[in-house]
């Protein structure tokens, strides 16, 4: 399981740079978004009538029950997109709710934009198609995550997501600025303070490091596989 989704990734990054390029080439319709840490890009229940292209940054999209519970769905980084139910049906709406984690670079694209620019560009259509099947292969990955792992190697496997957003797409050490906890328990579906024994966990066994006073992490990537393979 572990070698195909490192294989996806790799195919996905791949694509998305292909999306990347294609996007900038859309002339009307696209706004460059410039997001802090802690911007709402849509909420549940708002009209949807454009979806997104993150540059650089960070992302989680989240869900709430009727109750007014909140359950992680994804956690998205550069060449990822998001928000393109917008192109289902004539008046759809927002079925989750996106928030950047960090400053982010985002393309917002109209939904009009979009849909041109399928008709005009057949091979767009065709790359964004095939990007769409592949983060469904990934969130399905996920999907199985949540059903069949326990909170501690879900809380690795998000770790690891971490350490592959950007162009290496490898694994390596790589130092990720520090996520807050309760974002990370939303995320990987557990309490904040499982997250603080988990993370002091994987800190004593060197799997990461604290740096710069503890406001980034160094992910031991290599490590923090190796460790989910021998279990």
């Amino acid at each position: 399981m572990q070698r195909l989704r490192i294989k996806t990734r790799h195919q996905s990054a791949k694509v998305n740079g292909s999306v990347a390029t294609l996007l900038e080439n859309i002339v009307g319709g696209r706004n460059p978004l410039k997001c802090p840490a802690g911007a709402k890009l849509y909420s549940q229940g708002d009209p949807a009538s454009s979806m997104y292209f993150i540059r650089t940054g960070k992302v989680k999209v989240t869900v709430a029950s009727a109750r007014g519970k909140t359950a992680g769905l994804a956690l998205l980084g550069p060449r990822d997109f998001f928000g393109e139910g917008c192109l289902v049906g004539k008046h759809p709406i927002r079925t989750n709710t996106a928030t950047s984690l960090e400053p982010s670079r985002i393309f917002r694209i109209g939904k009009r934009a979009m849909l041109q620019a399928f008709h005009a560009q057949p091979h767009f259509a065709e790359t964004f198609l095939t990007a769409v099947l592949a983060r469904n292969v990934n969130l399905e990955e996920d999907l199985c995550d949540q059903i069949f792992n326990h909170s501690e190697k879900r809380l690795a496997r998000v770790l690891l997501k971490l350490s592959r957003f950007g162009p290496h797409d490898k694994v390596a050490n790589v130092t990720v600025p520090r996520m807050d906890q309760g974002t990370l328990a939303e995320i990987v579906g557990t309490t904040r303070s499982r997250i603080n024994v988990f993370m002091t966990k994987f800190r004593t066994l060197g799997l990461i490091q604290y740096h710069k006073g503890g406001k980034d992490i160094i992910i031991m990537a290599e490590a923090l596989t190796n460790s989910i393979l021998r279990e």
